[in-house]
């Protein structure tokens, strides 16, 4: 697949590192170069690399993709991601993200059992905004359901950062599917907090999908459509699965069609004119 060059565009069209899991971020480097993403966010603890500060730097200049986004190890898979101690993560997350070039930090709300790192999220979030520079962007999550559609409650003291004192949110639309809410609506309820988006899709249910744009209920094109409308200047990664391809072509030619889609439904105001 021949490699496809674009003009810089606002906002920026990032590829996830976590979009090629199994393969490695180092690979998530070389597909973005190719297919043309403008950037990369970062998902740290998906791999060895994605915790080395100076493995990404070497990547980034070696593909000439520039690194816009950090995501924290927040995961309930990456706890142990660099210390146990949450604000360790997130001040080692904000000192890789200024080393690297980076703008924004992705974070998740506090699990409910981080009770003294809950306490002070909100506060302690526009804090390290102010004292780094970047712009710490909080991800609505979905509550955890149990046998019979139970609610468990994870996450403390919302899985909703609608509900925080938060000045940047992170638009996560499989999140939104599997809360069962609709994205659109959501885009309209922040206004300016938007501050960051991860493209997926998924339907509702108990399970978070991160399907390919397009493939759920969270009309993806009609969301691209209305942030380009508000000229929106944040950064729209693609966060999908892609684990189900069984060859790494399947994976290229999908995260090329998220790619395509991406820029077919978000034609900014200013492209029109060209």
């Amino acid at each position: 697949m021949d490699a496809v060059t674009h003009p810089p565009r606002n906002p920026l069209i990032s590829l996830s590192t976590s979009s090629v899991y199994p393969e490695s971020s180092s690979r998530a480097f070389a597909i973005a170069r190719e297919l043309g993403y403008d950037a990369i966010e970062v998902m740290v603890g998906m791999d060895a690399t994605s915790r080395d500060v100076d493995a990404l730097q070497r990547l980034r200049d070696y593909y000439e993709v520039p690194i816009a986004s950090i995501h924290a190890p927040t995961l309930l898979l990456t706890q142990r991601t660099w210390g146990t101690d949450p604000w360790e993560k997130l001040e080692r997350s904000a000192a890789a993200a200024n080393r690297l070039g980076a703008s924004v930090v992705v974070v998740h709300p506090p699990f409910r059992w981080q009770r003294s790192y809950a306490a002070s999220f909100t506060t302690g979030i526009r804090q390290l905004s102010h004292a780094t520079g970047l712009i710490f962007a909080v991800e609505n999550m979905f509550p955890w359901r149990g046998p019979r559609t139970t609610e468990v409650r994870g996450y403390g003291p919302s899985w909703d950062p609608s509900e925080l004192d938060i000045d940047h949110l992170t638009l996560d639309l499989s999140h939104a599917a599997t809360a069962r809410q609709q994205s659109l609506d959501l885009v309209e309820a922040w206004g300016d907090r938007l501050a960051h988006v991860h493209l997926t899709d998924g339907q509702d249910g108990a399970s978070d999908q991160h399907l390919l744009p397009g493939q759920g209920n969270q009309r993806a094109d009609e969301v691209l459509a209305e942030l380009a409308r508000r000229q929106f200047t944040g950064q729209i990664v693609l966060e999908v699965k892609t684990n189900g391809s069984d060859n790494p072509g399947a994976r290229l030619q999908q995260l090329a069609d998220a790619l395509e889609f991406t820029r077919t439904h978000s034609r900014l105001p200013q492209e029109d004119k060209l």
